[in-house]
Order: structure tokens, then C-alpha cells, then sequence
């Protein structure tokens, strides 16, 4: 029996702050993707598809069929699965998946993968609200969550926050039903259920009213008892993003995803150093959690038009990385997408793999000088993005697509230029160190 249970699950946190909450009135959505330390992230983008009739959407236990129309999306692609941890889309859409332990009992039939609900959502949802009619259409039809295979697949029901630039809801599955809440402010997700009689909406066949009063669906279908990682994180990432009501932004995502500390107090700031304790960001060590941050992104949307929207990915663990700026309209460099079963050292992924390993092995001098290198570009990359990306909505605007994505491309291109050059000099240092 291939699933997860309470005791190898794996960890995910995910994030967001809606409207006033934010420094700039708009959607601000982070999330670490934890997996197995060694299981692979590349960073895709799919363009915008037509298909024919028949065509099939191409996932790994159910066929689904295909939508006519598939929109352009980035995703961070565990290599072996045709589906996403997170991803954003052309419409600013953004979603992110995690692991949900509930009362559940794995099911003899095959069902769709919580990663291939998050590309579905991405390829056909031009709103939050319709990527979740996706999301809980298909939930409905054919299911998610434990089942029995034999592909070695861990399988697991899902919690998903699916966001864009005027609202943001999570999103909670098991078998083949669903609840919805809305978010008001800021709210974070990480592998414990949050929805009780609060959603918005919600799945039959349960009843939605019990004597006039909503049903508790957490109490019908969340295992309280398999949660307490997942407990710890949100109550930490909940209490830092409340305290920063109406300032955060960017930056402010970033330190909570970098944050190794599970004190409930906001008083206590995030610390980026890894230590023994696990934290929201995750690192594996002997007997200790089965999974990594792996990945992670930081999304920075705009309903106004003023600028384009900024998605800032990190291919590892936020605290020892550098998230560099993606831009949708423009073309993804094809070396971010490198990265398979086997290290290569073409791929950035494994290199900042390497990097990671190299911080958590050596300690915190060592995790302090991968730190220290990545400080002046991290900041060059915030004090320019902004700035095209409101330069390059302007061409948009006047229909100079071809102008804007030539801009944009080439500031990503040469971002990543930076980046990795900066990576094979501390991967050298980290060679000679090793010696």
C-alpha cells in the first residue's frame, strides 16, 4: 500500500494576504514546497495551448479530458509527475498544494494526485474562483486523495490556497468532496485542517445545514491526531502574518518562509539559520522529517494594471537561496526547467541542492557566508523589478507585447546569468572547503 500516513507525511506551508492586509492593497502569496531532499523541482512554462476534441489531459492514474484551451503557467514540476507543488498562471492566478491527514482510508480505485489538481486549476481557471470550480469539479468526478498503487506514488488527500489578484480561498479535499472558505485577511495553510463551520462552501453529498446550523466539517473528516507538525507550523506562520497585518509584502513573506522556529509568539522574529529545531523552512536530517523545502515562491500580484505582476521563485530552501523574479510575459530561461533523477551539474536546481547541503553540513559560518553572497543581488533584483515591471505593463498597454517580452527576457536571462555564476563560485568554495 503506497500512501501517507500521520507518521511519514510529508510538510508544506503555504500563505497569503489579501486586500488592506498587504503593504500595497494587493494579493501578496508565499509557499514552500517540501519534498524528499533529493526529488527535483525544475521550473517550467507551458504556453498557451489549443487542443483537439479527443485530446487527454495527461494524468497518471485517471484520464481526464482535455480543455480546448490550456493557458500559458509556470510550475515547479517534482520530476516524475505531470502536475505542479505551486504555480502561477497569465491571469495571475496562483496556486499552491499540501498534504491533508484526515480520517480517510485508502481507496482500491485510482484518483487524481493533489499536483495534477494544481496544473488543471493553472491550465483552466482565469480567476481564483474558476480554477476552484475546476479543483472541485474534478474532485467530484474522480476523486483525490489515498489510494493503493502500484507506481511506489505516495498518495495523500490535499489542502490548496488558490489566489489572484482580488481574492483568496483555501481549499480542502478528501475523497471526493470539498470545502471552501474565503479569505479576509491573511491566512496560512500547513498540513492541518482550518475549515470547521466557517467555509464558504461545500461538497454534497455532506448536508450543509444540521438543524439550521453549518455542518463542522473538520470535525467530520480532519485527523486531528496526525496533525502536529502541521499544527506547530500554521500556528507560527499564522501568528507572524497577523502580526504584520496591513505591511506585508515581499520581504515579509519571504522571512516567515525562512523561518526555522515554532515559538507561537510574533514577538519572536524569524530566524533564517537552520538549527535542530523544524521550522517552516525544512531541512532533513538523520531521524528526523522525512521531507525538505525544496522549493519555494513568492508571488507579488496587481489588479490595478499599474505593473505587472512578479513571481519570485527559489529552486531550495529559502533561508540559503535567492529568489530571482520571474515575469510572465516574457520567455523563462530553458535552463531553470533542467533537473531529473540523477544530479547533473546543468541543472540550478541540483546546484542549489549542493549549496544547501554544503550550509547544513558546515554549519553556520557556512550557512552566514551563502547567505552574505547572495545579499547584493537579492537586493539589486528587488531595487530593478519593480521598475521594469511597470515599464513593461506601459508597452503592454500600447500593444508593444513583442517589445515588453524582449525586455523581459532578457532581464531574466541575465538575472539567472547572475545567479548561477554566484552558485558555481560557492560551489567551488565548497570543494575546496571539502578538501
Amino acid at each position: 500500500m503506497n500512501s501517507f500516513t500521520p507518521d511519514n507525511i510529508g510538510s508544506c506551508d503555504t500563505m497569503v494576504s489579501v486586500g488592506s492586509a498587504s503593504a500595497r492593497s494587493n494579493t501578496v502569496f508565499g509557499k514552500n514546497s517540501d519534498r524528499p531532499a533529493d526529488e527535483t523541482q525544475p521550473l517550467e512554462l507551458h504556453p498557451r495551448q489549443d487542443h483537439p476534441a479527443d485530446a487527454d489531459a495527461g494524468c497518471q492514474f485517471v484520464s481526464v479530458p482535455q480543455a480546448a484551451t490550456t493557458y500559458r503557467h509556470v510550475g515547479s514540476r517534482p520530476y516524475w509527475c505531470h502536475g505542479y507543488e505551486h504555480g502561477f498562471n497569465e491571469h495571475q492566478v496562483i496556486i499552491g498544494n499540501e498534504a491533508f491527514p484526515t480520517k480517510a482510508l485508502p481507496a482500491a480505485e485510482p484518483r487524481l494526485i493533489g499536483m495534477e489538481l494544481v496544473r488543471l486549476g493553472l491550465e483552466r481557471g482565469a480567476t481564483a474562483a474558476e480554477a476552484i470550480e475546476v479543483i472541485t469539479s474534478l474532485t467530484e468526478q474522480y476523486g483525490q486523495g489515498k489510494f493503493e498503487n502500484d507506481a511506489g506514488v505516495r498518495t495523500y488527500d490535499n489542502l490548496f490556497i488558490v489566489a489572484d489578484p482580488n481574492e483568496a480561498y483555501i481549499v480542502e479535499t478528501v475523497e471526493h468532496d470539498w470545502a471552501v472558505k474565503r479569505i479576509e485577511d491573511v491566512a496560512s495553510i500547513s498540513n492541518v485542517g482550518s475549515i470547521r463551520s466557517n467555509w464558504s462552501s461545500i461538497s454534497r453529498p455532506n448536508a450543509a445545514l444540521n438543524g439550521g446550523t453549518p455542518v463542522d466539517w473538520g470535525n467530520e473528516v480532519a485527523d486531528w491526531d496526525g496533525s502536529e507538525s502541521g499544527t506547530n507550523r500554521q500556528c507560527r506562520s499564522s501568528a507572524l502574518l497577523n502580526d504584520r497585518s496591513g505591511t506585508v509584502d515581499v520581504k515579509t513573506m519571504i522571512s516567515v518562509l525562512s523561518d526555522h522556529l515554532l515559538d507561537e509568539s510574533p514577538a519572536t522574529q524569524p530566524d533564517p539559520y537552520p538549527g535542530d529545531q523544524r521550522g517552516i523552512c525544512t531541512h532533513t536530517a538523520p531521524g528526523g522529517a522525512p521531507s525538505t523545502t525544496a522549493a519555494s515562491v513568492v508571488a507579488d500580484l496587481c489588479s490595478d494594471g499599474s505593473r505587472l505582476p512578479i513571481y519570485w521563485c527559489n529552486l531550495y530552501s529559502p533561508c540559503m537561496g535567492l529568489y530571482f523574479p520571474v515575469l510572465m510575459e516574457g520567455q523563462l530561461p530553458p535552463a531553470l526547467a533542467i533537473g531529473g533523477k540523477i544530479p547533473s551539474s546543468d541543472s540550478p536546481w541540483w546546484t542549489f541542492h549542493e549549496l544547501t547541503q554544503s550550509g547544513l553540513a558546515q554549519g553556520r559560518n557556512r550557512v552566514e557566508e551563502i547567505r552574505a553572497a547572495w545579499a547584493p543581488l537579492q537586493a539589486d533584483l528587488f531595487g530593478l523589478a519593480d521598475g521594469l515591471a511597470i515599464e513593461a505593463a506601459g508597452l503592454v498597454a500600447s500593444g508593444q507585447h513583442a517589445q515588453a517580452s524582449e525586455q523581459l527576457t532578457t532581464f531574466m536571462a541575465e538575472s539567472v546569468d547572475r545567479m548561477m555564476a554566484i552558485a558555481r563560485n560557492l560551489s567551488t568554495t565548497t570543494a575546496v572547503t571539502a578538501r
